[in-house]
């Protein structure tokens, strides 16, 4: 019995538009390909990514494309079987070989197995997919079904009725690029046998010494035997034969003393191959294999003390996470150009920024393998969403039937990754039935009568999704949706997860009052801020010398999707700051420095409340978003091209395995309960320390003072000496009046307050807290500001005689990259940030609040 064949079909494909009578069939820019990337191959569509040209391309969402390849086969022989494999058609598909239809699709997200033994010719075989609007397809599917209560945030209600990406039709950060084709692998298969599933039930003992890894092979065709070999590091762990029985095989492994996966910081990464063969006379005839990572994952719900609800916190071997990090959106509007390179540049840019876990957003993909793979790789903990947003679904019975095997084809595509710990059956869909009054009876489980309602989708996530992953993944939790608190309302903090978007959006807060809007998993919370300057040059058609490169030029707000975007900036820009629109570069500074003081004031507070066991109040901030899919404005720490704003950074220095915070408060006495006049007022600052490690730190505490007008220090004093800081948790440390000469004198509004952690004499943590907002404050031009790039290019020392409020490092060059950023300078100190890629030419410039 010959071995299996796999042959990519990867070569050879044309396209054309399929409804255009004098269209030529063209080759293909890439494969797999999506038919924006073709055209603009061939230069026939503007990059829909400059300028305006979004609008220039609309076309081609409410057009047919077919795309078609030749390929000579190798003969079947008896016994064996030919097989198309499709990973992803984008959506609506008809597929011919040879002219015979094989495979109508109208789900993007799923994969397709079609037998073609019985049409496969040994010389040229012709393979022609036809691919639909989409955007028209589904505005017929709605008319089709007037009953239901179709509503949407973003995009229209076209989306809800198709399973296809659902930020194609644009977002509040993204463009309306309606893209089509086959955007994941095809291959031909030729085989008597294969190994179809490999997958695994792993148990860790509590005490962490000994792995049972149940592996299960499903086997297609005739074996006589499956072997399973386990390694690490390439060498041999375990190996044993089995035969399979009803075309399953199973095999237990005892493995005493394994080595476990850890998230980033908490331990190593290691990666178990299990690799399934199966066996036919002794000959290797197929093989699977697949890495996976040895961890105890649990989300623990329990009652906390001293205050209502149940934590929400993850533990892994053990470990209770403060799960501080992003939530992610396609990195592209065009998924098949995104290169491995750049999924692991991505993953590392936020291990690199002690960040823990990613969200993979619902109006998304069900990511490459890659993504998952970095993830793995880089010890970063994955919160997967099932593939809904903002919308009230449908759930006639062909489209119940279409996500039942979405769900099940990524489940069993994903579930080996020892990254994700929890899968999510959609975003805020919940909180549309909410906002529009849909009915909702948390007590009603009778699931069948869901599907009576104006809010059928609860089918979807109370029933078939969760159906789904017990049958599946019964060790990873299932949440059906974020948020979602156990029926509560979905702003309730004290349960489940909550989107924090009362800042920003809802009742505009301001961001230092974090304090208050904190959840005991914040899974969505952001601000915008402007892309850096070289990536407006890049989307502007004429770059430098384009005439709308201003901040409200009619091309960059074009460049930023989010609904009176421009009040808010401002709002939150005039609340906090001087500023002015021009220069360019002050402008995007003064965004991002903004952005940064926000996210920051955010995980800064909402990480004091990670008090220890029994206390978790807080156990989770994910920030909206890490990524963008195009060159845009919008609430990304890090833009399109990979360039960190500034508030990543901030974030970075907050999710710190040790850190120090200050917040200021305001307290005010009257004498008695008529006065307006004889008020007595106290300004406090209080200190606290986070110690994210797992060890019990001692340190020393210690407080200085400057006058920000004159640079005087007016302050400074240790503490507390010889302080325990209590592993993996925040310790308060301190309260006490603002530092001064003179209470009740307005040398408060003056008063700059650092805090530092000493421990055996090195600095091991610090903070700036300025009095707010900063826009009072008089704040002096330093003639005396140095940011000097060492002689060996590894280090830039910053220093000032004065105050100076975020010091941004900036360079021309994008190879010179800054592992710190936006830093505030104190006198008598100098600041040192390790930098990589610098040489003795690099023009490092440097950008502070005030400069202008």
């Amino acid at each position: 019995m010959a071995p299996r064949l796999v042959t990519a079909l990867d070569q050879g494909w044309e396209f054309k538009q399929a409804d255009k009578e004098d269209a030529a069939f063209l080759p293909v820019g890439q494969f797999p390909t999506m038919v924006h990337l073709d055209l603009l191959h061939h230069k026939l569509i503007p990059d829909p990514f400059i300028g305006k040209n979004e609008l220039q391309v609309q076309w081609i969402g409410e057009t047919q494309w077919v795309y078609r390849t030749s390929f000579a086969a190798p003969a079947v022989s008896e016994g064996s079987k030919a097989v198309l494999a499709f990973a992803g058609l984008d959506t609506f598909a008809t597929v011919k070989l040879n002219g015979e239809t094989i495979l109508e699709s109208d789900n993007m997200f799923l994969s397709h197995r079609v037998d073609v033994t019985s049409l496969l010719r040994e010389e040229a075989n012709e393979l022609v997919i036809h691919f639909d609007s989409a955007y028209l397809r589904g505005w017929k599917l709605v008319e089709q079904y007037p009953g239901h209560k179709w509503c949407v945030w973003n995009g229209d209600n076209s989306r809800l009725a198709v399973r296809k990406s659902q930020y194609h039709w644009g977002w509040d950060w993204g463009p309306e690029l309606l893209t089509c084709g086959p955007w994941r692998p095809v291959e031909l298969e030729i085989y008597a046998a294969r190994v179809s599933d490999l997958h695994f039930d792993t148990t860790i003992s509590e005490s962490l010494d000994a792995a049972d890894v149940v592996a299960h092979a499903s086997v297609e065709g005739a074996t006589d035997k499956v072997r399973f070999d386990v390694s690490l590091d390439g060498k041999l762990v375990a190996s044993e034969t089995v035969e399979p029985k009803s075309g399953e095989a199973s095999v237990t492994f005892h493995i005493k003393n394994p080595a476990l996966w850890y998230p980033v910081r908490y331990g190593k990464q290691p990666l178990y191959t299990v690799q399934a063969t199966l066996l036919k006379s002794d000959a290797e005839i197929d093989s699977l294999a697949k890495k996976i990572g040895l961890r105890r994952a649990e989300l623990i719900q329990r009652p906390l003390k001293e205050q209502p609800g149940t934590s929400f916190f993850f533990q892994i071997n053990g470990i209770p996470i403060f799960c501080g990090g992003s939530d992610w959106i396609p990195a592209d509007n065009f998924v098949p150009r995104i290169s491995r390179q750049r999924y692991y540049d991505w993953v590392k840019l936020v291990a690199d920024g002690n960040q823990f876990m990613i969200r993979v957003w619902g109006g998304g993909i069900y990511e490459e393998a890659t993504f998952y793979e970095a993830c793995d790789e880089l010890g970063i903990l994955v919160w997967q969403d099932f593939m809904f947003g903002c919308g009230n679904y449908p759930a006639w019975p062909a489209l119940l039937d279409s996500i039942r095997r979405e769900a099940e084809d990524n489940v069993r595509r994903l579930r080996h990754h020892p990254s994700i710990v929890i899968w999510a059956g959609n975003n805020e869909d919940y909180q549309m039935a909410e906002s529009i009054n849909l009915t909702y009876d948390y007590d009603n489980k009778d699931a069948e009568s869901w599907l009576q309602t104006d809010f059928p989708a609860r089918y979807i996530y109370e029933k078939v999704l969760p159906d789904v992953c017990a049958a599946l993944i019964p060790q990873t939790y299932y949440h059906p949706g974020s948020p979602w608190g156990g029926g509560k309302d979905t702003r309730d903090p004290t349960v489940g997860d909550i989107h924090q978007w009362n800042v920003w959006h809802g009742t505009q807060e301001k961001y230092q009052n974090f304090d208050k809007l904190v959840g005991r998993f914040v899974s969505e919370f952001g601000m915008e801020a402007f892309p850096s300057v070289k990536t407006i040059d890049a989307y502007l058609p004429l770059g430098k010398d384009d005439p709308d490169r201003y901040p409200q030029s009619s091309t960059v707000d074009f460049h930023n999707k989010a609904d009176g975007h421009e009040r808010r900036i401002a709002l939150y820009l005039v609340e906090n700051m001087r500023y002015a629109p021009d220069p360019l570069e002050q402008f995007v500074y003064s965004t991002q420095l903004m952005q940064a003081e926000c996210l920051a004031s955010a995980y800064r507070l909402w990480k004091r409340q990670w008090k220890g066991p029994g206390r978790e109040y807080c156990a989770g901030a994910l920030v909206w978003q890490i990524n963008d899919c195009w060159p845009v404005t919008s609430w990304a720490i890090v833009d399109y091209y990979l360039r960190p704003k500034m508030a990543y950074f901030t974030v970075k220095r907050e999710m710190a395995p040790v850190s120090i915070g200050i917040t200021r408060r305001e307290h005010r006495h009257p004498r008695d309960k008529y006065t307006r006049v004889h008020v007595d007022v106290q300004t406090q600052i209080e200190v606290w320390g986070s110690n994210l490690t797992l060890e019990d730190l001692k340190v020393d505490c210690v407080l200085k003072a400057w006058d920000v007008e004159t640079g005087a220090e007016t302050f400074s004093k240790t503490m507390a000496a010889g302080l325990l800081l209590p592993e993996n948790r925040s310790t308060e440390i301190t309260a006490l009046d603002v530092p001064v000469s003179t209470s009740n004198a307005g040398e408060e509004a003056r008063t700059v307050v650092a805090a530092y952690l000493i421990q055996d004499g090195k600095q091991i943590a610090r903070y700036v807290n300025w009095p707010e907002p900063l826009k009072y404050l008089h704040l002096q031009k330093p003639k005396e500001l140095k940011a000097e790039l060492s002689s060996d290019g590894t280090t830039v020392n910053i220093s000032a005689e004065v105050p100076v409020k975020g010091v941004a490092l900036e360079c021309e060059d994008d190879a010179v990259k800054f592992q710190d950023n936006l830093v505030d300078i104190v006198p008598g100190e100098v600041v040192s940030i390790a930098v990589t890629g610098a040489t003795a030419s690099s023009r490092i410039e440097k950008r502070y609040l005030g400069m202008l």
